[in-house]
């Protein structure tokens, strides 16, 4: 029997359509029905590797983890990773298809639907229902040609649409009932009803608000979702949430971790262990921010474009603040891409990220990196140089050798992985989600003069899932919602 199928488009980005379906995915799993996530195309630097040997959203892997199913390459099958202010490397079910600026995107587009459209179909035949998260905004008509991210998927896999609007950003009836006004009458037509999402304050304030949207539109109201403010304990899908983050709730004798937040910053939900850590204050740097000198670690997290970003890095002066903090003895730990620029040079000898040519990191591990079109992804076992397991994931271009990969940050299957300073002092690895794995997060803690984490993360990840679906379970019209997908 072929599963059911209901889509959620916004009317903008970052209205909460993820963690929206996130939400519905826990609960309704919890009813005991097979759910699967489902985005025909995304644009994120922050991905997750599959099981079955590719890459997706973050956002995605949270959904299919709310789901308690294993992910899979068919549940994002185009995923855009922007390299620059206007182009991106395109991910077709899970491998690297090539690379386009946005306006030839545009073209290839009609080339890419086959290929959602049969990973639509892979998710079909073993869910009971595929809840589907459309891409920044419905009403993008100017981009409806060809379009395989909202109503033009809609139309081609015959799915209803809910609309979901975000009142803590104010004008969200001229938004809902804007989209209805601007939509095409066919595409206006596939929407059956409507959520707004994130109001503050008493629910009784909007009733008067959610009625006249539905008179306008026509639409049905499944339902006004008050703010969960556990939703900042969820990985973020979007580097936009960084640049609305800034440190984190000082705490008496915290550690101070200082993370630089690059222009291609990717993987950062590398960091949302540490953000949840007790014993930690973490420090987003935001550009013409200044690296405290009183921070006991800097972490340079992973990179889309590692020369642009170290180019970027250097402008704001942040290589000399981190020299300055090695040379005070505090650590420094580069993951991925970060790590590659912890060495002495990047070479991009193919033009990969740009012009073919060499720039110089910041010399504080003596290594190199040759920039390559070979890609590593994989999910890895290992342990560092101090005998801590941990479990995490690769995902990068290039390889990276010198004298100080003799003293190797981890073992990895077998072989080294990563470089250690003859100093100690500073760390580069290619593995990403380390500090999910509680062992090691609280080695680093007390490595820099903590006492041990006491904080189970994983187990707090569910537990803000459950908690999701059960303010949605409140708060939506959840009955209604599934007498609507077809």
């Amino acid at each position: 029997m072929t599963a059911k199928a209901l889509m959620f488009q916004g009317t903008g980005s970052d209205v909460g359509k993820s963690l929206v379906v996130a939400g519905l995915c826990r609960a309704l799993t919890l009813r005991g029905l097979r759910v699967r996530p489902f985005k025909p195309q995304n644009m994120s630097n922050n991905a997750a590797v599959t099981a079955d040997g590719g890459e997706i959203g973050r956002a995605q892997a949270l959904q299919a983890r709310a789901c308690k199913v294993p992910l899979t390459v068919h549940m994002n099958p185009v995923l855009l990773k922007p390299q620059s202010e206007t182009g991106a490397q395109i991910v077709v079910q899970g491998k690297v298809w090539g690379q386009a600026r946005a306006a030839e995107y545009q073209g290839i587009k009609p080339q890419l639907l086959p290929h959602v459209l049969d990973s639509f179909d892979h998710l079909k035949r073993e869910a009971d229902l595929v809840l589907v998260e459309g891409a920044g905004s419905a009403s993008e008509t100017n981009l409806r040609r060809n379009d395989i991210a909202n109503m033009g998927f809609a139309e081609a896999a015959g799915v209803p649409v809910v609309l979901v609007g975000d009142i803590d950003r104010g004008g969200v009836i001229a938004s809902l009932v804007g989209t209805r006004h601007v939509l095409p009458q066919d595409d206006a037509a596939r929407i059956v009803g409507f959520l707004v999402n994130r109001f503050r304050g008493d629910p009784a304030l909007f009733a008067d608000g959610m009625q006249v949207i539905a008179k306008a539109t026509g639409w049905q109201d499944f339902g006004l979702i008050p703010f969960f403010p556990d939703a900042r304990r969820l990985p973020a899908e979007d580097a936009l949430a960084l640049a609305h983050a800034g440190t984190s709730d000082a705490r008496d004798g915290a550690l101070r971790i200082a993370v630089p937040i690059l222009p291609h910053i990717s993987n950062f939900d590398d960091l949302d262990p540490l953000e949840a850590e007790p014993a930690v204050s973490l420090i987003r740097l935001q550009p013409g921010d200044v690296l405290p000198g009183d921070c006991d670690l800097v972490l340079l997290p992973g990179s889309k474009s590692t020369i642009a970003d170290l180019h970027a890095l250097k402008r704001e002066g942040w290589d000399v603040d981190i020299r300055a903090h090695h040379r005070r003895g505090g650590a420094v730990l580069g993951l991925c891409g970060g790590y590659q620029m912890l060495g002495r040079t990047v070479e991009d000898p193919q033009g990969i990220e740009g012009p073919a040519g060499s720039v110089e990191g910041l010399g504080l591990l003596d290594v190199s990196t040759t920039l390559s079109n070979t890609k590593r992804l994989e999910t890895v076992v290992g342990k560092t140089s101090d005998g801590i397991p941990f479990t995490g994931y690769e995902m990068h271009m290039g390889e990276t050798s010198g004298p100080d990969c003799a003293r190797p940050f981890a073992t990895v299957g077998g072989h080294a992985d990563g470089a250690v300073s003859t100093d100690g002092r500073v760390f580069g690895t290619y593995v990403h989600g380390l500090f999910a794995e509680d062992r090691q997060r609280s080695a680093w803690l007390q490595r820099l003069g903590a006492g041990p984490s006491r904080l189970d993360y994983e187990a707090g990840v569910d537990e803000v899932l459950d908690r999701l679906a059960a303010h949605l379970e409140q708060h939506c019209d959840i009955d209604g919602l599934l007498s609507q997908a077809r």
